[in-house]
């Protein structure tokens, strides 16, 4: 078996057993789009690694970027200038639609596609950068996505995801409040071996961020992990002794993956 399937294998490992699932009062594994939008302000101060590296292939003004799996624009819009324009790739429609609003707000040219990456791919031309940041935790088919992502850049490739599954800091509430353990890969070691075997070399640099939940509340707090869990209201009280016992991280590794086409 190979580095691919062994990544989709253990993806799907994280899937939540059916009879937790079933009784979830809301999506699990959904964030608010005002979370992705605080990203992106958030990286329009920060020039993170990732930003660094997808700057460095943008000879002067006015190159192209791609972003996969846009969300709000975190991976992109900062990139303007030097860049001159966007092509914004994801699903969901209300992604696309913060997208574009932070885009005219910032007067920087973009346009969006609707639809999961690889398949829209072919409606989308090539840039000089591909940026796609947090997305390959939701992508089992992983060759066929990484692949489409190197033959849309004309110069580099640039990935940016958590060291480990960024749910993965919920395992002892999950022991605490369901009883059961939670996988502990892929992480993007798993990621570096499946691109050495698609023959990408990829350069690695690891940089600690802070968290999302760095400065929520308990309130927050327990919410979030409400949703998470699967869990209602009604444990509240549970789910803040077990916060307290296993509080979320004030920081986290991120790695940034970037590679150049070959000429």
């Amino acid at each position: 078996m190979g580095a691919a399937e062994d990544w989709a294998r253990d993806l799907a490992s994280w899937a939540i057993p059916p009879d937790i699932l079933a009784k979830a009062p809301r999506n699990p594994w959904g964030w608010p789009i005002a979370q992705f939008v605080r990203a992106t302000e958030q990286a329009m101060t920060f020039s993170s690694p990732s930003l660094r590296r997808a700057r460095e292939a943008l000879a002067g003004d006015g190159g192209s970027v791609l972003d996969v799996g846009c969300g709000a624009g975190a991976a992109s819009l900062p990139l303007c200038p030097p860049a001159g324009s966007i092509v914004g790739v994801d699903e969901s429609a209300e992604m696309l639609a913060a997208f574009d609003e932070l885009a005219r707000a910032r007067g920087i040219d973009h346009h969006t596609v609707r639809g999961r990456w690889p398949d829209v791919s072919g409606d989308v031309s090539a840039a000089d950068v591909v940026v796609s940041n947090h997305v390959l935790y939701n992508v089992g088919d992983i060759e066929p996505f990484v692949v489409a992502l190197a033959d849309h850049s004309r110069e580099r490739t640039v990935i940016e995801i958590t060291s480990e599954h960024p749910r993965a800091w919920h395992a002892p509430l999950w022991r605490a409040l369901h009883g059961i353990d939670r996988p502990t890969k892929p992480t993007v070691d798993d990621l570096v071996i499946v691109l050495a075997e698609l023959g990408i070399e990829a350069g690695v640099e690891r940089w600690m961020h802070p968290t999302r939940m760095r400065d929520a509340s308990l309130d927050e707090e327990v919410a979030l992990v409400r949703a998470a869990l699967c869990l209602n209201a009604d444990r509240d009280l549970e789910i803040a002794a077990a916060l307290r016992k296993h509080p979320p991280p004030a920081e986290r590794e991120i790695a940034t993956l970037w590679w150049d086409r070959d000429r």
